[in-house]
């Protein structure tokens, strides 16, 4: 039995988590004194109103190796005799340094994927995955599928400000807009390649913002007519749900993911952000 096993940002929606049998370890968001953990307790939606509300500024940290152990021992409770564990970008995170010494540590064979990507860069790989997985493919045949996966993959994330990108620390090659206005809107892409953060844009208004994410990602996406899409936001359904209704119009995408964005990664993007992020399927 092989279980699948990946980090807090993900963001795959808990019905698909459950569906899948996917273990999710979480990360921790550091607020002062106070100290939680990423989807467990704190969620989302509390997450950002306070982040709206407080001015003092939380800061993450990743999942220990004993995080990681405990995930794993979790699959074996259930019975897996082999895991895979998928991380969020070893260039954004420690998070797969810590997994692969974690699987070196355990019981069972575990073998452990760069997703090069944070939230649903991670999770449609993650799904993939497990889609796989229940088709019978073998562990070779499932990384050589998320690899294929993850070369198609686009994601473009629209922000009403570089604020947290610049003082989270996850400002990647968009760096170069350091000392830029605050007030602009950024638009940056992730480089699948490096899994870093790459610039892609300025916007001055809400509506030139939604207008280059939208266009930079259709522009940026392989052709084909199998899509899988996620719509991520940073407590902004109503833009996201605009987007999502749109895409399905124009698209008809075979799979669409709505989900707000877990804290870990709205520290870096902050309230009202917005993202696409899907490939091609073959």
């Amino acid at each position: 039995m092989l279980t699948i096993i990946c980090d807090s940002t993900c963001d795959i929606p808990e019905e698909l988590l459950e569906k899948f049998g996917i273990i999710v370890v979480p990360h921790y968001i550091i607020w002062g004194e106070e100290e939680f953990r990423d989807r467990v307790n704190l969620t989302p939606l509390a997450f950002y109103q306070r982040l709206e509300e407080d001015k003092q500024r939380p800061t993450t940290a990743q999942a220990s190796v004993a995080d990681f152990l405990s995930g794993i021992q979790q699959a074996v409770d259930r019975g897996a005799t082999e895991a895979i564990i998928l991380t969020v970008s070893s260039a954004m995170s420690g998070a797969y340094a810590m997994a692969t010494t974690a699987a070196e540590q355990a019981d069972i064979p575990v073998t452990v994927i760069d997703s090069k990507g944070p939230t649903m860069s991670l999770g449609w790989q993650v799904l993939a995955a497990a889609r796989a997985r229940d088709e019978g493919a073998t562990v070779e045949e499932i990384v050589e599928k998320v690899a294929t996966v993850r070369q198609g993959m686009v994601q473009i994330v629209a922000m009403e400000t570089l604020e947290y990108l610049q003082t989270g620390g996850r400002i990647g090659e968009a760096a170069k807009w350091v000392g830029t206005v605050l007030k602009v809107k950024p638009v940056v892409s992730i480089n699948h390649q490096k899994g870093v953060v790459t610039p892609v844009g300025l916007a001055r208004t809400h509506n030139g913002l939604v207008k280059m994410l939208y266009k930079k990602f259709f522009d940026a996406l392989d052709e084909g007519k199998r899509l899988r899409i996620a719509v991520l936001h940073g407590n902004a359904l109503g833009e996201a749900d605009k987007l999502a209704e749109r895409i399905q119009e124009e698209f008809e995408p075979i799979e669409m993911i709505i989900n707000i964005t877990g804290p870990v990664l709205g520290v870096n993007t902050g309230p009202g952000a917005l993202a696409l992020c899907g490939y091609v399927e073959d």
